[in-house]
């Protein structure tokens, strides 16, 4: 009688997870085996074999480096400034101040406004006569082409961190709340002072979420390029051509070698670097449960 009912939970289990796997197969992991197959190819229709030939090509563009060179410094740049903004953000509404309701409904707004509204401020933000330079126009200092300069690249940050600090702010203070109040009253009686409770009770017991949060703002570092495109367009600044320019471009001009080549090596790096995070995140769970 056990295993008739568990061969039928078998059975309608596979039954409702059907319609997900199919739709993975199909839409992803089919796709991507033929974008593998196709990067072997010096062309995607009656193609001869090539074997490495058009990774070396890629390797060798000096456009592809530029693009790879300035996703590498908005990635390293923007992914730790955002997680250390969060989180003391989040600890700071973990203390109870006023409004702070309103504050984290504040942080949440960005994730809701339509992506065309983000770029229509900071258009206005970082204009050659926005807000910002008439803010340096009052101190007498001269106006500057934010977009169209070395400084674009901050420009970008920090259209990335406006956009994507709350829901890292959201899940920190989620983590906060989960660690039980008695173990910083233990610290206290103990002597441990506010520093101290950071680094061996708080940071200690975040690392989950930490390590979630890493993920996800590395994730959302490479959707940045839908504010970029539509703010500097195809061909931006040098500073913040970014892999999703590479890529965009390659598409529009059917360069199907470029455009695969590239997609599999961006995700080869970053199931590299996730791969390695978990198993930092592994070990020092076991250090912890230890």
């Amino acid at each position: 009688m056990f295993s008739k009912y568990k061969k039928k939970e078998t059975i309608m289990t596979l039954i409702l997870i059907a319609p997900s796997v199919i739709g993975l197969l199909i839409f992803y992991i089919i796709p991507f085996i033929w974008m593998i197959i196709y990067s072997l190819f010096d062309s995607p229709i009656n193609g001869e074999f090539v074997g490495m030939q058009n990774y070396i090509n890629l390797l060798s563009n000096h456009a592809y480096k530029q693009a790879v060179i300035n996703t590498a410094i908005f990635t390293m740049i923007s992914v730790p400034l955002i997680i250390i903004i969060s989180l003391l953000l989040s600890m700071l509404l973990d203390k109870k101040i006023h409004f702070s309701q309103n504050i984290k409904t504040a942080f949440i707004v960005p994730l809701v406004v339509p992506v065309a509204s983000v770029i229509i401020f900071f258009e206005l933000f970082f204009n050659k006569e926005g807000f910002l330079n008439n803010i340096l126009y009052f101190f007498h200092i001269p106006s500057i082409d934010w977009m169209n300069s070395s400084y674009a690249m901050m420009a970008v940050i920090t259209i990335y961190i406006w956009k994507n600090m709350g829901y890292n702010i959201i899940l920190f203070f989620a983590g906060l709340q989960g660690i039980p109040k008695e173990y910083y009253e233990a610290a206290s009686i103990d002597g441990a002072g506010p520093i101290a409770k950071f680094f061996h009770i708080t940071l200690v017991y975040l690392m989950p979420t930490t390590f979630f949060v890493i993920i996800i703002s590395i994730i959302n570092s490479f959707k940045v390029f839908r504010e970029v495109y539509l703010i500097a367009g195809d061909y931006p600044h040098q500073s913040i051509y970014m892999l999703q320019h590479y890529m965009n471009n390659a598409f529009r001009k059917l360069d199907y070698h470029k455009l695969v080549t590239s997609a599999i090596l961006m995700t080869l790096v970053i199931y590299i670097f996730v791969f390695i995070l978990f198993k930092i995140q592994k070990k020092i769970n076991e250090s912890i449960g230890n």
